[in-house]
């Protein structure tokens, strides 16, 4: 039998060799000094080997612990290494080890900020109970359990966030093919928790103010990736994640009709969302090209070229402009145009796809994709006209509706 003196003695030569312990355990000598324990044993009618880890790591007596806990394995008619990849498998496929990936996913287009506040939701609310349990073994009930905790602190809408948090892990196990997971149980919660409030994104819809607002924006001294964010706003009103994680490959800014291609990666609906681009966006992101393009983001942070500009950086220079939260918002310039576009008379449809809200049913929503982006080019650089007069202070005649 080994000892401890014996191993430390243990010089590499120059083929591996191995010195035995008896019951089937050995330390495997490499020549570049590695030591390994491996356990030989009989499963089956078959020969077969089991790592037990290196030395020092693991010493003597956990070696031979772990050649014991195998060998009853063996005597109850169970395979170790059998035993052992599915204790591995069930590990990587724990709720915590996919929310990891996931998170880690998210970091490379969300600003940290973002990242770090779910991650926190999660920790708090989901990881305590569920966290070391197999994705594929969670029921809706025992998720409707750990929201119901949220719900009876009061924190409604946190206990939506949370659902959503694992609704997105889930989908992310079910894309990469992990857990045997088919479904995400969280889908069948829908109407089980209490209603969230509708979120209300402040906004100035007066079209006199609004001209002021963007006054105000072209006159604003501070961060060129805010200052350039919040000139493109108005002019495209995608959602702020959206805008703010834009990349330069996702733009055609060259021939007659200039386009951003967001990815579905991005987009709240999950689906890819096109918008046509007005001669002045168009000109704004060419303009932009010659401060951030030689890196991959649109609008970059100040610390960190990697990570997009935050949510709070555009809320802050709205701040210093003089709007506070109460008045405009980032979000707000959706609200903008919603509001004026529907006041001029556009088709609603229109602009609900330009709004890239979701479309219910799958058919319709293929057709106006194919069928009516010209009239939302049409639409896009009528409002960028619109807004143009709007910024020029004079009285503007609302702009000629749609056909």
């Amino acid at each position: 039998m080994l000892t401890e003196t014996k191993i430390r003695a243990a010089k590499p030569r120059q083929k591996p060799y191995k010195l035995s312990d008896g019951k089937g355990l050995h330390l495997a000598v490499d020549p570049s000094g590695g030591r390994w324990w491996r356990l030989r044993y009989r499963f089956e009618g078959r020969e077969k080997m089991l790592s037990l880890g290196t030395y020092p790591e693991v010493g003597l007596a956990l070696a031979r612990e772990r050649r014991d806990d195998a060998r009853k394995l063996v005597a109850q008619g169970t395979d170790p290494s059998a035993a052992r990849k599915a204790e591995k498998a069930a590990t990587a496929d724990t709720l915590d080890a996919l929310a990891g990936e996931f998170f880690r996913k998210e970091e490379a287009h969300l600003s940290s900020v973002t990242v770090a506040a779910a991650r926190e939701r999660y920790a708090k609310w989901l990881k305590p109970s569920l966290g070391k349990r197999p994705i594929a073994g969670i029921t809706a009930p025992e998720l409707l359990a750990a929201l119901r905790r949220i719900e009876h602190l009061g924190k409604n809408e946190t206990a939506h966030r949370v659902k959503t948090i694992f609704s997105r892990i889930a989908r992310h196990a079910i894309a990469e093919g992990r857990g045997a997971l088919e479904q995400d149980v969280s889908q069948h919660l829908r109407g089980a928790l209490v209603p969230r409030q509708t979120e209300n994104h402040a906004a100035i819809t007066d079209p006199a103010k609004v001209g002021a607002l963007l006054r105000a924006i072209d006159a604003y001294q501070g961060q060129p990736s805010a200052l350039y964010a919040l000139r493109l706003a108005p002019l495209v009103f995608v959602r702020p994640g959206e805008l703010r994680g834009a990349r330069w490959a996702e733009f055609e800014l060259e021939g007659k009709e200039p386009t951003w291609r967001i990815p579905g990666a991005r987009m709240k609906m999950g689906a890819e969302h096109l918008v046509p681009l007005s001669t002045q966006a168009a000109t704004i992101l060419r303009e932009l090209q010659g401060v951030t393009g030689a890196g991959e983001l649109v609008f970059p942070g100040l610390r960190s070229r990697s990570r997009p500009i935050s949510n709070n950086t555009l809320m802050a220079a709205l701040r210093r402009m003089g709007y506070s939260g109460e008045e405009q918002t980032a979000h707000g310039f959706r609200s903008i145009a919603s509001t004026l576009l529907n006041e001029q008379g556009f088709p609603p449809d229109v602009i609900e796809l330009q709004l890239a809200h979701t479309e219910r049913n799958k058919v319709r929503a293929a057709y106006n994709k194919a069928q009516r982006l010209p009239e939302r080019r049409k639409m896009m650089q009528a409002w960028a006209d619109y807004l143009d007069g709007l910024k020029a202070g004079g009285n503007v005649v609302p702009f000629k509706r749609l056909a």
